[in-house]
C-alpha cells in the first residue's frame, strides 16, 4: 500500500519544513491498490446491474451508486488529506461501508435466487484471490482498462460467478482499506493533523527556519523530543502546548509560552 508512505519525501530530515511543497501532499489515489480494486467493483456492477438485473428496479440504483460512492470517497480522501486528516479517514471509512452495502446486496442476490456463494476455501475464490495478490505485488497503476485479470469471470454469461467475482473482489477492497485506514489512523497519532503541522510550521519560520526539534523542549518523563499540539477539549480547548513525541506510550506534556513578540494571528492552529 503506497498511500500514507507517500506522506513527504525520504530524504527530507524530520522535522524540516519543505518550502517547494504542501505540508501534506495529497492526491495519488491512482495509484492505490485501494483505488484501483474499487474501479474494477465500480465497473463490474455496472455492467452487471444492466446484464442480470431488471432496470427498473431500485436495486440497481442501490448497487451502481454504493459502487461508485465506494471509488470516488477514495478519491477524495486522497485529496482531502492535504489539509484535513480527520476528513481523509471520514471518507475513507465512508467507502469502507459502501462497499459494505454492496456486498450484501451481491449476498441478497444469489440467496434470493438459491444461487451457490462461494465459501473462503473454495477453489474459484483462491483462484480470484490469487490474482489480487499478484496484482498487489506489481504495483503501480492499472496495465489495462476496464477488468483487467478479472475479465474471464466478470464477463462470463453466469451471474452467479459474476457475483461471487465481485463479492471476493470486495472483500480484496475492504482488507486494503482497513489497512489504510489503520495506517492512517497510526500517522495521525504519531505526526498529528494539519492544523498542528502549520502551527510547527509557523513557530519554525519565526525561530529562524530551525527544524523543530532544535527548539523544542525534552519531555519531563522520558527525555525525548516533544511536538507541538492543540488541545481539542475541555477548557482549554484551542490552546497549544508540548506533548511528548512518544506518545500514546509516554503522556508527557508541557506548557506551551508563546513569542511575546508574536503580533500574528493566534486563531492560527
Amino acid at each position: 500500500m503506497s498511500h500514507p508512505g507517500d506522506r513527504g519525501r525520504p530524504d527530507q530530515p524530520k522535522g524540516t519544513v519543505l518550502r517547494d511543497a504542501h505540508l501534506r501532499p495529497s492526491g495519488g489515489y491512482r495509484r492505490l491498490r485501494s483505488f484501483q480494486v474499487s474501479t474494477i467493483i465500480y465497473d463490474a456492477t455496472v455492467s452487471f446491474c444492466d446484464r442480470f438485473l431488471d432496470k427498473r428496479s431500485r436495486t440497481v440504483e442501490q448497487m451502481v451508486q454504493a459502487a461508485r460512492s465506494g471509488r470516488q470517497n477514495i478519491a477524495e480522501g486522497s485529496r482531502a488529506s492535504a489539509t484535513s486528516s480527520q476528513t481523509e479517514l471520514r471518507l475513507i471509512n465512508v467507502a469502507r461501508a459502501s462497499l459494505d452495502e454492496l456486498l450484501l446486496d451481491y449476498e441478497d442476490f444469489l440467496r434470493q435466487r438459491g444461487k451457490r456463494q462461494w465459501r473462503k476455501e473454495d477453489p474459484e475464490a483462491r483462484t480470484v484471490r490469487e490474482l489480487g495478490q499478484r496484482q498487489r505485488m506489481q504495483g503501480g497503476e492499472p496495465a489495462e482498462p476496464g477488468f483487467g485479470p478479472y475479465a474471464a469471470w466478470l464477463g462470463h454469461t453466469d451471474s452467479t460467478v459474476v457475483a461471487n467475482t465481485t463479492i471476493s473482489l470486495i472483500h480484496q477492497a475492504n482488507f486494503l482499506l482497513d489497512r489504510q485506514i489503520a495506517a492512517l489512523e497510526r500517522q495521525f497519532i504519531e505526526g498529528g493533523g494539519y492544523s498542528e503541522r502549520l502551527a510547527a510550521a509557523r513557530l519554525e519560520h519565526r525561530r529562524g527556519g530551525l527544524p523543530e526539534e532544535a527548539s523544542s523542549p525534552a519531555c519531563p518523563l522520558c527525555g525525548k523530543g516533544m511536538g507541538l499540539r492543540t488541545a481539542r477539549k475541555g477548557t482549554r480547548a484551542g490552546s497549544r502546548f508540548w506533548g511528548c513525541s512518544a506518545y500514546p506510550k509516554c503522556t508527557g506534556v508541557k506548557a506551551f509560552e508563546a513569542d511575546p513578540t508574536d503580533r500574528s494571528d493566534a486563531s492560527v492552529r
